[in-house]
């Protein structure tokens, strides 16, 4: 494939105090740059212009996961929701008590950009938007919230619970990226 050379008109910058480059690729693709306030707009430029393999990547990985879990309708998003509700508690149960951990509640929300998260109080979110996918991505997502009670980063024994519980984690992983 023939790469192309981005133009600042291909991507929208975002100033703050921030101290470093960052990059994001939406949900619809487009391309976001973070940048500090004086940063010259050829230091930004030459940032994209390096990154423009890993924008391409990331840009078509956002299309497959748009074309295999499209935006559902209103329906379908009270149905997951309740699925949702419904089956997580069950599960978090079942590795909680697998793991030794005890979390201190359970919410559903419509998370777009995360599948779950752990409070510092270790009270578990998930996004209903979770349920578009298979069972064993879900568990890793319960069961990678859990590890947290534990394990507050993401660091090596973090993956260790993790992989206690589910050896075939990474599988799961890259179901979720799919």
């Amino acid at each position: 494939m023939a790469e192309s050379t981005l133009t600042r008109a291909d991507f929208t910058v975002i100033r703050s105090a921030r101290r470093t480059l960052a990059l994001e690729i939406t949900r619809e693709g487009a391309v976001l740059v973070r940048a500090p306030r004086r940063l010259p707009a050829r230091e930004i430029d030459r940032f994209v212009a390096a990154h423009q393999v890993w924008i391409a990547e990331k840009q078509q990985a956002q299309l497959r996961r748009a074309i295999s879990h499209p935006e559902p309708d209103e329906a379908q998003q009270a149905a997951l929701r309740q699925r949702a509700r419904d089956e997580l508690p069950a599960r978090v149960a079942h590795y909680a008590a697998r793991m030794g951990v005890c979390p201190c509640g359970i919410t559903v929300t419509g998370a777009r950009t995360r599948f779950g998260s752990c409070s510092p109080k270790n009270r578990l979110c998930f996004s209903w938007r979770l349920m578009q996918y298979p069972d064993a991505a879900i568990d890793y997502v319960v069961v990678h919230e859990l590890a947290h009670i534990v394990h507050k980063n993401h660091g090596a024994a973090f993956y260790a619970a993790i992989a206690s519980v589910l050896p075939d984690y990474q599988d799961r992983i890259r179901l979720l990226k799919g």
